[in-house]
């Protein structure tokens, strides 16, 4: 059977399906490769996905961890035999061969952290700094800048050191430092944030303790149940304002202060202040930034009511709007003037409503700007303020 013309034929079919099989796989592998475009782009491509990679790890600046894994992506990019990233007090990451230069790489750079010039370092150069070193021939050494200050710099060492290799390195020293100052900017944006909540934790201060007192002292001799309640409500409230712990807290944190807030409030108005709460249990949850609410509500009560003859209103709404937390305060007080308003919170001038112009730098610097305050006023009108903030956020320390 095996020398049967009908075997041999179904031998051949399958060799030639076996065959036709392999060219398809082939010709798809080749399509897709070419798809990946010329040896120019993939080249482009490979450059910027390298540059991307390294920028995520040099986004909290200078710092050795982070120098360690930016470094190796960076020496694939210039293709020098070994990378180092350094600071101006020593090696923070190397990448490579030639490990033996490292112990003299910072006295070898010194003059390019104090003159701020890219430097170009022969072999007699890197004898001089590391005698036992043989496997490298040249080096080059760029800063890296911040603003007018040095402080630090990308060293590449290679068999020889041309203008390709220097303008690259400089380059991508440059790179580098555009991403510490990047750096830099996030943890100024954090020093901001922490400088207001202190600003309006002061605000909150000599105002708020002053009348709370006050009020409780008016009772202690009348109700001094009512006194005790008072003043434990007040030590609570105190503790979440001043706490030192977190930017960001719960919108339920925020609104068990405000209930605290209003209760001391009500002491000294009595009937004056009334208060309405529509709260969707569902946002609760939501993070917002620290104390973003609490000076939404003593706006409506010092500006708003406390102007007003007879008893003035509150309604505090929390609502679920899809991807957003929507929360609205509003009062029936005097209102504002929406022209010296808008004036006042893009820092134009001062006025009284610093807490409102506080909280809505704030949003905007944690959400973008179109999650501003919205502000409805005139005077004689009373005022609406609505905030919207993300109910899926990044991790916030709470």
């Amino acid at each position: 059977m095996p020398d049967s013309p009908l075997y041999s034929a179904a031998a051949v079919a399958v060799i030639a399906l076996a065959v036709a099989v392999v060219v398809a796989v082939g010709l798809k592998v080749l399509r897709s490769f070419r798809e990946l475009g010329t040896d120019a782009e993939r080249a482009t491509y490979n450059t910027l996905h390298a540059a991307s990679k390294a920028g995520r790890h040099l986004r909290t600046g200078l710092n050795p961890a982070g120098a360690a894994k930016a470094s190796r992506q960076l020496r694939a990019l210039l293709g020098c035999d070994a990378l180092a990233i350094l600071d101006v007090s020593g090696v923070l990451a190397w990448d490579g061969t030639a490990e033996e230069l490292r112990p003299g790489l910072l006295a070898l750079a010194a003059e390019v952290l104090s003159s701020g010039r890219t430097q170009v370092f022969n072999a007699a150069d890197l004898q001089l700094h590391s005698p036992k070193s043989g496997s490298v021939a040249a080096a080059v050494v760029a800063p890296v800048r911040s603003g007018a200050r040095v402080v630090g710099a990308v060293a590449a060492f290679a068999p020889q050191a041309g203008a390709g290799l220097v303008r690259a390195t400089t380059e991508v020293a440059d790179w580098v430092a555009a991403q510490v100052e990047l750096a830099e900017l996030d943890a100024s944006r954090t020093l901001l944030m922490e400088a207001e909540v202190r600003a309006l934790r002061a605000q909150i201060s000599p105002h708020f303790i002053y009348n709370s007192l006050n009020a409780i002292a008016s009772f202690i001799n009348t109700d001094p149940a009512r006194a005790r309640e008072l003043v434990v409500e007040f030590a609570d409230f105190t503790r979440y304002s001043f706490r030192r712990h977190g930017d960001f807290t719960t919108l339920a944190e925020e609104l068990r202060c405000i209930d605290r807030y209003l209760l001391l409030e009500r002491a000294r108005f009595g009937e004056r202040v009334q208060v309405s709460l529509r709260i969707a249990p569902e946002v609760l949850s939501t993070v917002i930034p620290f104390l973003s609410l609490q000076p939404l509500v003593e706006n409506a009560v010092r500006h708003g009511l406390e102007a007003k003859e007879g008893p003035g209103h509150i309604t505090i709404c929390a609502n679920d709007s899809g991807a957003f937390a929507e929360v609205t305060i509003e009062d029936d007080g005097v209102g504002m003037d929406p022209v010296q308003l808008q004036s006042m919170l893009a820092g134009h001038v001062d006025g009284e409503h610093v807490g409102l112009r506080n909280v809505d730098a704030r949003l905007r610097q944690v959400y973008g700007d179109d999650h501003g305050l919205v502000i409805e006023t005139a005077p004689g009108e009373g005022t609406l303020i609505t905030m919207r903030v993300p109910k899926s956020q990044p991790d916030h320390d709470a």
